[in-house]
């Protein structure tokens, strides 16, 4: 479905675009990913709209198939990319879980200041955004994916993300569509 409108009140959250994630091998090319994701946070800092930069610093600490979670990541990891230009107006996230509502304030942040709708980007596709797109959806947002400021390192969760999973989260589009309604 195309982006049809941007509430009034609409934050955009940049999900895991962090130092520990630079250099993995994505679907998509991670500078192009990061380029889409500046673009669309000065815009949104252009027009006084809020701003979130999320990122993982743990995972939750049950057993997996893919190995425990819970580990705790080197030093510098968990930066932010300074190419974000974070901002002291920017809410920043710090989750240990996939998603970014899960045990922190986001949730209480977003409703404080008004907000009806999120943008999301970032990595991993399948993983934080997902995740993140789906606590927002519950949490009744209206939520907009900007599919060409995403990536992830599998390429077929990827594609199922953004072919099954979005449309029934949301709205999907490109950054250039975000932008000419922001």
């Amino acid at each position: 479905m195309p982006i049809t409108t941007l509430d009034p009140n609409t934050a955009l959250i940049v999900v895991d675009l962090q130092a520990g994630l630079v250099g993995l091998p994505t679907v998509h090319p991670f500078d192009d990913i990061v380029a889409n994701a500046v673009r669309l946070a000065d815009a949104f800092r252009a027009n006084k709209r809020p701003v979130v930069l999320v990122n993982v610093a743990g995972g939750a600490p049950g057993r997996t198939e893919a190995g425990a979670g819970g580990h705790a990541f080197p030093d510098g990891w968990t930066d932010l990319l300074p190419e974000l230009g974070q901002q002291p107006t920017d809410k920043t996230v710090t989750k240990l879980t996939w998603g970014a509502f899960h045990d922190t304030d986001l949730a209480q942040h977003l409703n404080e200041i008004g907000v009806t709708q999120v943008v999301l980007v970032g990595v991993s596709t399948s993983v934080g955004v997902e995740s993140t797109a789906r606590q927002a959806y519950e949490h009744g947002l209206h939520v907009t994916l900007a599919t060409d400021a995403m990536t992830d390192t599998n390429p077929a969760a990827h594609d199922n993300s953004i072919t099954h999973i979005f449309p029934k989260l949301g709205e999907t589009g490109s950054t250039a569509e975000l932008l000419a309604l922001v």
